[in-house]
């Protein structure tokens, strides 16, 4: 009786120590972290990088982020996702893994990159990049990519849809102890590897409707991850409304008086925010009045005019 009663609190501190050494080993791995997603500069600057593309689920990507660490285990990694795995299938999911050479200024090692391409790997930059949205989460275990996996994209989604952002692609830069996950919110295209242009062509080729976007899906589907329209385009910023601090005044109050006219086509009760944000504007003022007046006689339709009245509007 004695040897069953020693066994069994033997079982009970063997499972006692594996859940506590558990929950250390999470909460060392940012199981409590609170994720924090913020708009602003970007904390990289322009990245030469040495790159694979793959095409296919997300999750098969593990054996490229061991091949790149294993050539340089002293440069950080990185993943660009293009895909929303959410909306795009797991076989048609694009992204591009491998290690950053050189940032800012500097130039990438000649040997290094030819170590590199020895190895299958192509060379791209990427600019540097004023507006983002961002945020980090610790890298100190291997638990740590799948807690941040349910704990940083739900909460950074929220925070570019909320926002009506126009944030793509996903960056996932990992540093030292650090992974921080960047969306640029301006040129956009030039995140774009030549892969995904050629699969744009062929697709093309493939479907000749010419209604592809550079990710690869229906430009005027739900499945698109992003609303790629032009290269040129992509240089400029794409960013929307709610990020309007970050633009200039002049720029500013372009954006505003566009999304002025596109309300006042939309709704009655936009007229007088037209009204009052054109008084130096003729065209917008006049057109403000129009609608007053159009709105006036709506609310309360007129009777019969008199010959004095219709003498009065031809003179106007």
């Amino acid at each position: 009786m004695s040897e069953l009663w020693l066994l069994t609190v033997l079982a009970l501190s063997l499972v006692s120590l594996l859940l506590v050494t558990v929950v250390a080993l999470a909460l060392h791995s940012g199981l409590l972290t609170r994720v924090r997603v913020s708009a602003g500069a970007s904390p990289v600057r322009a990245l030469t990088l040495a790159y694979k593309y793959s095409r296919g689920p997300y999750r098969q990507v593990g054996s490229l982020f061991t091949q790149s660490t294993s050539i340089g285990p002293e440069l950080s990694c990185v993943g660009v996702y293009y895909d929303d795995p959410n909306q795009v299938p797991p076989e048609k999911q694009r992204c591009i893994i491998g290690s950053i050479l050189s940032e800012g200024d500097e130039k990438p090692s000649e040997e290094l990159v030819k170590l590199y391409e020895q190895f299958g790997f192509k060379i791209f930059s990427f600019p540097e990049v004023t507006h983002v949205v961002m945020t980090t989460f610790p890298f100190t275990t291997f638990l740590s990519l799948y807690l941040a996996m349910y704990k940083v994209y739900p909460v950074m989604n929220d925070y570019i849809k909320n926002r009506k952002l126009c944030a793509h692609p996903w960056l996932e830069i990992y540093r030292g102890d650090v992974i921080y996950y960047v969306c640029p919110l301006a040129r956009q295209g030039d995140f774009y590897v030549p892969e995904l242009k050629q699969a744009e062509r062929k697709a093309k080729e493939e479907e000749g409707d010419g209604q592809t976007d550079i990710t690869g899906a229906d430009s005027f589907s739900d499945n698109s991850s992003v609303s790629y329209t032009d290269r040129s385009e992509s240089r400029e910023t794409s960013m929307a409304p709610s990020v309007a601090p970050f633009l200039s005044k002049r720029e500013s109050e372009d954006s505003d008086s566009k999304s002025d006219r596109s309300e006042s086509m939309a709704s009655g009760s936009s007229f007088e925010e037209l009204d009052l944000e054109g008084h130096d504007d003729g065209e917008r003022l006049g057109l403000s009045q129009q609608n007053s007046e159009l709105r006036k006689e709506q609310d309360h339709p007129a009777g019969p005019k008199k010959p004095s009245d219709i003498s009065t509007e031809e003179e106007q």
